[in-house]
């Protein structure tokens, strides 16, 4: 079907599938589609699909299947996207991505696909990691601790670096928590040397991951949270300066941790 053939089609249409979807994009990367659409590349759509992946995840988090459902598609359209910005370039296409999800996913559970036997989520999680190893032909711990992509998040890459070295990993959360005490301390000795600096707080973060990992405790989302309740604390506390008649970048600092203190007490 040729390009004009396909828009005559879909705007006969009242619902899409996600054939649809993959026509739709095949348009608009055409001679007759969109001069943006058809300039883009992967590099130049990359930020954009980090965008939306955050934006799915508000949703998740705000409780919204309205948003969830709008956001979903925004991503679906990054892989449809890139997949097609592929297809053009005669390396492979969206069929291929499925195929190739499908292989992955009927290979890494052999005890619904096979014979294996699991007793539990936590063999299943064993298995899914010593296939992936075999596959992707990680054989020691630095192949697995290298492979950790460099991209993720600072504080999601430390603790998953964490988890796959467990072999050099400390006894129990009193060790780890010494370690934060010792890595602490090296921080405040620093003085005013910022590459110093830099390489101390890095150990002192790394070193909180591990004790986060060992409490059970997601450090990103625990930044995360911290984070919230740092902006919640400081609305109450611009709030009551300025029921003062005060204006907070200007205000006492010694006032402002009072306040501060009395909102961090409420809120516990």
């Amino acid at each position: 079907m040729d390009i004009q053939s396909k828009i005559t089609s879909l705007l006969k249409k009242e619902r899409y599938t996600f054939d649809d979807l993959v026509d739709v994009v095949v348009v608009l990367r055409s001679e007759q589609g969109c001069p943006w659409d058809r300039e883009q590349d992967h590099k130049s759509i990359r930020n954009d699909f980090i965008e939306e992946t955050y934006e799915v995840i508000e949703a998740i988090d705000t409780e919204d299947p309205v948003l969830l459902r709008e956001e979903l598609g925004d991503v679906l359209l990054q892989v449809v996207f890139h997949a097609r910005i592929e297809e053009q370039e005669g390396r492979f296409d969206i069929a291929d991505v499925a195929n190739d999800i499908c292989v992955k996913l009927i290979h890494r559970h052999p005890h619904v696909f096979g014979e294996v036997q699991v007793k539990d989520s936590a063999q299943v999680l064993q298995n899914w990691d010593a296939i992936k190893s075999e596959e992707k032909q990680r054989v020691s711990v630095t192949d697995k601790l290298r492979a950790i992509p460099p991209m993720y998040p600072a504080l999601l890459r430390a603790q998953k670096v964490g988890k796959k070295a467990s072999c050099f990993d400390f006894a129990d959360a009193e060790q780890a928590k010494d370690k934060v005490l010792e890595e602490i301390a090296e921080v405040m000795a620093v003085t005013d040397d910022p590459i110093e600096a830099e390489k101390e707080i890095g150990d002192l973060l790394l070193a909180v991951t591990s004790l986060a990992r060992m409490l059970h405790v997601n450090a990103e989302e625990a930044l995360f949270h911290a984070t919230n309740r740092f902006i919640d604390r400081f609305e109450a506390i611009e709030k009551a300066v300025e029921q003062q008649g005060i204006d907070i970048t200007t205000a006492d600092r010694a006032e402002l941790e009072r306040v501060w203190d009395e909102n961090k007490k409420k809120s516990l």
